[in-house]
């Protein structure tokens, strides 16, 4: 599903680990793995300096990821100064990144305000989707999880839809993808709809919620004629809640969200859905961004 792809560490988001696990990534389907690494410019004294110590120790470090790389697969490894959220742009650019991997603590909504956050940055400015991993996530699996792990880091999509532009831009990325693969290393989707209760007459929400059933079973028609395996679930109550929900009861690899414009986006503090999915999912979250 995704060929071209760049993988951002800080070395304490536990992506680093990946540089020894090149031939699981390819066996999902990579052909070309770019390492990077952002060396912040030294502050100290009045002149921002580049720390040509940090960026040698960096390349070092990383470079051992070309030592695992089966045939057939390119890597290269980039460690630049700057701020991260401007360098990051010019090596999607440069390599043609169809797909960025990040590592992004879950956050509440004032430590995002204050402290800010360059997977926003990129969601904001790149069209270009990004595959957020919790560091809290991969630093703790041993060595054969991992490399499961990175076999299978979007076999099996968790799709949340409502009958919204966004979320039919969403199944569309979706669809372009699998048409683009080959390898069919996307296997299956289940697409979840949550209807939010609490209507005053029972009766009103059995209606949402079978219009609901209806709605959900043309798109997974449609998604399934893809040859993807779809399944459909409806449930009715809180969207985030049930959302995990499913997630925790069902076998996924991530949970894929988009925007459909940078409306919604670009005021990063709007409780949307989709930031919600953001900021407090413990589960891999596949992002596109969007068209516009």
């Amino acid at each position: 599903m995704f060929q071209r792809c760049l993988i951002c560490t800080d070395f304490s988001d536990g992506l680093q680990r990946l540089i020894h696990f090149v031939p699981a990534l390819a066996a999902g389907g990579l052909t070309q793995v770019v390492f990077a690494h952002i060396v912040p410019l030294w502050q100290e004294g009045d002149m921002p300096r580049v720390d040509q110590e940090k960026i040698d120790a960096a390349q070092a470090r990383l470079k051992i990821a070309m030592e695992h790389a089966p045939a057939g697969v390119e890597i290269f490894v980039e460690v630049r100064s700057g701020k991260a959220a401007e360098v990051i742009p010019k090596l999607i650019e440069q390599y043609h990144i169809n797909l960025v991997l990040m590592g992004t603590p879950t956050r509440s909504l004032m430590q995002e305000t204050v402290f800010g956050s360059t997977t926003q940055s990129l969601a904001r400015n790149t069209k270009t989707p990004l595959l957020i991993l919790r560091p809290q996530l991969v630093s703790v699996y041993r060595e054969e999880e991992l490399n499961l792990r990175c076999q299978h880091l979007w076999r099996n999509l968790l799709i949340p839809y409502n009958g919204s532009q966004s979320a039919d831009y969403l199944v569309e990325r979706v669809k372009t993808l699998i048409a683009g693969d080959p390898d069919h290393t996307l296997m299956g989707c289940h697409l979840v709809w949550v209807v939010t209760g609490g209507g005053r007459r029972a009766e009103q929400d059995g209606y949402q919620h079978q219009m609901a059933t209806e709605k959900l079973a043309k798109v997974k028609a449609d998604l399934a004629a893809t040859g993807v395996a779809v399944e459909a679930i409806v449930r009715t109550g809180d969207p985030l809640r049930e959302l995990m929900t499913v997630a925790m009861d069902v076998d996924i690899s991530a949970i894929a969200i988009a925007y459909k414009s940078r409306g919604a986006l670009l005021d990063w503090t709007a409780p949307t859905f989709a930031n919600e999915v953001l900021r407090n999912s413990g589960f891999p979250v596949l992002f596109f961004s969007p068209k516009e």
